[in-house]
């Protein structure tokens, strides 16, 4: 039979000739498609975002190529401004790849994490707040009630003495802080409260709205205190009603700076009852930036807006809160306070009603009926042990 004609050769040849020119490089030269990978932060939590000063807080990310998990052994690198980590390069098992960072110092941190896989690299961001190291809870009391024999005065005395390890510091509160002489009353109760180990700080309003008062009248309230009852006694002050927006600022800050004219070991407490804007982290100690129901409380945080409030410690942020109508709610409203994200060191909690829409109640006109239950569980959360039961 006849060899196969020369003309059909080329037909059987192509696909050889196609296989052999793309050997060689010829043909399309596009690009593959490009490996995709992902960084993720898995841990902490995203609501987890508020940690202590040198204290270890363990990070993890995923990492992924193409939507699965990337090799194992694939580097990651973490980075941050202020802080360390053990290790600063991990590798990734499953997908998963883990460090414990150590802050270095207080205030908003952006943690990073890049990773390299298939030749190409991607990270994640992560914004930390790191607060100083927290003071054990200190009990704030509102003490605006006159000191008449078996007064809560009295409950505040041996509230002290049966919870030496509790700070009590209370506000003292006579006619609103405008006297013109000692009432005896007051100068025996907080003689025996300070004695058995309580600080008293003296109330003065400023009236930051309508009826705004003088910085003369303020400043004769707050030398009568230190007059009639004594820097032996009188450990601080108490402004209330003051401004949270920068308008009043500098109005506060001559304040403050009257007060520790006089002596600079004297306390200032301002009750903006809110986060004020940051500048009023100079015009005062501590700052009262919740003061209103124990319900509206439990949502309470400094963020997105006062976030500024991380880098100061909680000794310096205050709470006051009534309608905690049972002690299981005024413990709940002390482990909100005691909590990294809230920040809070100064706390008190009351059963007494207050309705913000008519005015109407007064909170602060007695102890809560769970005064000593307070105290315990202030004690309680300072130890980090179990609160003790109702």
């Amino acid at each position: 039979m006849p060899a196969t004609s020369p003309a059909l050769r080329p037909l059987t040849f192509l696909p050889l000739l196609a296989a052999l020119l793309g050997g060689c490089g010829g043909g399309s030269d596009s690009p593959g498609p490009v490996s995709q990978i992902q960084v993720q932060f898995s841990s902490p939590a995203d609501a987890d975002n508020v940690h202590t000063v040198g204290t270890g807080v363990p990070l993890a990310v995923g990492i992924t190529v193409d939507g699965q998990f990337s090799a194992d052994g694939t580097a990651v690198v973490w980075s941050a401004a202020s802080a360390n980590f053990a290790p600063e390069q991990s590798s990734t098992r499953s997908g998963q790849a883990s460090t414990t960072l150590v802050g270095t110092s207080a205030g908003a941190l952006q943690v990073q994490a890049a990773a390299n896989a298939s030749g190409q690299t991607a990270s994640a961001s992560r914004t930390l707040y790191l607060r100083p190291a927290p003071q054990p809870l200190e009990v704030l009391v509102p003490a605006y009630f006159y000191p008449l024999a078996a007064s809560p005065w009295d409950q505040l005395s041996s509230g002290v003495q049966a919870h030496p390890a509790v700070r009590v510091t209370a506000i003292m509160n006579p006619n609103n802080g405008i006297f013109t002489s000692a009432d005896p009353q007051f100068t025996r109760a907080i003689a025996q409260f300070t004695d058995a180990g309580g600080r008293v700080i003296g109330y003065v309003a400023t009236r930051y709205g309508t009826g705004a008062r003088s910085l003369e009248a303020i400043k004769l309230n707050i030398d009568r205190y230190l007059q009639f009852y004594g820097r032996d006694r009188i450990s601080g002050i108490f402004l209330d009603e003051m401004a949270a927006t920068t308008e009043r600022l500098g109005f506060y800050r001559e304040l403050y700076s009257y007060i520790k004219g006089i002596d600079s070991q004297l306390r200032v407490v301002g009750n903006p009852g809110t986060p004020p804007v940051a500048d009023y982290a100079s015009v005062a100690d501590a700052l009262v930036t919740f003061e209103g129901q124990a319900g509206a409380y439990a949502s309470f945080s400094p963020q997105p807006a006062h976030t500024w409030l991380y880098g100061r410690t909680n000794s310096a942020q205050a709470m006051l809160v009534h309608n905690a109508t049972s002690c299981a709610a005024m413990q709940t409203a002390l482990r909100t306070a005691a909590t990294p994200r809230s920040n809070t060191g100064l706390v008190y909690a009351t059963d007494r009603l207050f309705d913000v829409a008519t005015n109407t109640g007064n909170p602060w006109a007695t102890l809560p009926s769970y005064w000593d239950a307070l105290l315990s569980a202030a004690n309680a959360l300072n130890r980090g042990a179990t609160l003790p039961p109702c």
